[in-house]
């Protein structure tokens, strides 16, 4: 963030040949530099490039308030936080306005006094763009009060009429003048705070106890909403709807690299001094290899395509997220378990995704009670997917055929790297089987010995799967055999 401007007086700020534009021109200004330059307008959206964004963009350059639909854990909030950075970085302000006010277009009475009465000398103060932003989630008991305001009995009881403007004390949207405001799940307002929010927003006015006040706001509106309950409840009142300029579908990551780009970037697995750092394996941090986190990205994209899944809900982009952080803080625990100084995780740490996972799922009444089951069978089935996908014409055989004399390897929350490949002794193929699994990995330094036990584990599970190893699980032990 830079220093903001030194300017503190209205003369100055003319001096300075400042021009005031209001937020959607500040915002069609900077999405057209950042497109004309080739940066991307809405950093950190993934998967939504050649989707969303574009309609966000054209909504955005034709000065409309937007909706946004989609089911939870599209990112539509995200997206709608983003759009903040699009705003000038500093901006003035009358200083001790409650609303914002421009200096050059003071909007309240107070306000216009003091530019009339200071001049040149009214003194400004500045804004940083991360302060122009406000939101609400829409809730039943969402009140006129806590959008667009209503009389402050304090304010009356010093003195003041109540037909005296002054004593309104200002809501959230007016607040947020000449800035960005949402309203998450829009649906959920009572008819009569939409028609507050209507007047405000397409009107202009704002009619609190018995009296109008003029307020030519200057901010963008945008809203979300699911789908569902924008199209069937019939809650939303016709004319609000026509304000809108843009309706626009969000949707889940389409492609399997936006799943696994999206949970690169949000999931939490970086602990401790290794986040600050930047050393992902500082400290006992937990490092998640690339082919669990395809495991994780395939098992989420299964839920969310299950028929015992109920398809209205949705499944969060938060599930695989939550998912792959789970499975991070299971590798942490067997690693102090078992007395590793990195923990790397292992196929033995995804079926802690399933106790997890229940509650972040709706599954149709016809499936209640089986959630452990059908959760089980989708994450095995994004294991053998997985080792399709990363292991398709690699020779397994040497290493099944270490099996065949009655050897039994181990795993389980007691058993480490170390002693994990100890049981298995010289590994034919090693370094192709992690060419396969972790080809960006460096396979060698402290994290060695932990991906390569996660490489060969993986291995056996995928030998497994395709029935050519058995497996015994239970009370947190695995034995592989012939």
């Amino acid at each position: 963030m830079s220093e903001a401007p030194r300017i503190s007086s209205l003369g100055d700020l003319r001096a300075s040949g400042h021009v005031h534009r209001g937020v959607k021109a500040e915002i069609r200004n900077h999405l057209i530099a950042r497109r004309a330059a080739g940066e991307p307008t809405l950093p950190g959206i993934v998967g939504f490039e050649d989707t969303v964004v574009p309609e966000v963009e054209r909504a955005l350059l034709a000065g409309h308030d937007i909706v946004l639909l989609g089911e939870r854990g599209q990112g539509k909030t995200r997206l709608i936080r983003t759009l903040t950075g699009l705003l000038d970085e500093w901006t003035p302000v009358i200083a001790g306005s409650e609303l914002n006010e421009h200096p050059y277009a003071p909007i309240t009475p107070a306000s216009s006094r003091k530019v009339a009465e200071l001049g040149d000398e009214l003194p400004i103060t500045w804004r940083h763009r991360s302060e122009r932003y406000g939101e609400k989630l829409a809730t039943p008991d969402t009140s006129v009060g806590d959008l667009i305001g209503d009389i402050d009995p304090i304010k009356v009881a010093e003195g003041r009429s109540l037909g005296d403007p002054e004593t309104v004390h200002y809501g959230l949207v007016p607040r947020t003048n000449r800035g960005i405001f949402a309203i998450n799940e829009l649906p959920d307002l009572a008819e009569r705070i939409q028609v507050a929010m209507l007047n405000v927003l397409e009107e202009r006015d704002i009619q609190v106890r018995g009296y109008q006040l003029r307020l030519p706001l200057d901010l963008l509106l945008v809203a979300s909403a699911n789908p569902e309950d924008y199209t069937n409840r019939g809650r939303i009142i016709t004319p609000l709807k026509d304000r809108f300029g843009a309706e626009i579908r969000t949707h889940y990551p389409i492609e399997l690299s936006d799943e696994l780009a999206l949970i690169a970037q949000e999931a939490a697995v970086v602990w401790g001094d290794g986040a600050e750092s930047g050393d992902d394996t500082a400290h006992g941090a937990p490092l998640v290899p690339s082919h669990l986190l395809e495991v994780v990205a395939r098992f989420a994209r299964g839920v969310r395509d299950a028929p015992q899944v109920d398809q209205r809900s949705g499944v969060s982009a938060r599930f695989a997220i939550a998912a792959v952080e789970t499975v991070a803080a299971s590798a942490v625990r067997r690693a102090a378990i078992s007395g590793e100084v990195i923990a790397v995780a292992r196929v033995v740490d995804l079926p802690a995704i399933i106790p997890a996972s229940r509650g972040k799922v709706e599954f149709d009444d016809a499936d209640s009670g089986r959630e452990f089951e059908v959760l089980d069978h989708l994450l095995r089935r994004a294991i053998a997917e997985t080792s399709r996908a990363r292991l398709a014409g690699l020779d397994l055989r040497p290493l099944q055929a270490k099996f065949d004399g009655g050897l039994l390897v181990q795993s389980g929350d007691t058993v480490s790297a170390d002693e994990l490949l100890e049981q298995l002794g010289t590994i034919p193929g090693l370094s192709e089987l992690l060419e396969r699994l972790e080809p960006d990995s460096v396979h060698e330094g402290p994290a060695t010995v932990g991906i390569a036990a996660a490489a060969v584990e993986f291995a056996l599970e995928g030998l497994y799967l395709n029935k050519r190893l058995a497996k015994e699980s239970a009370d947190g032990r695995t034995v592989y055999g012939a």
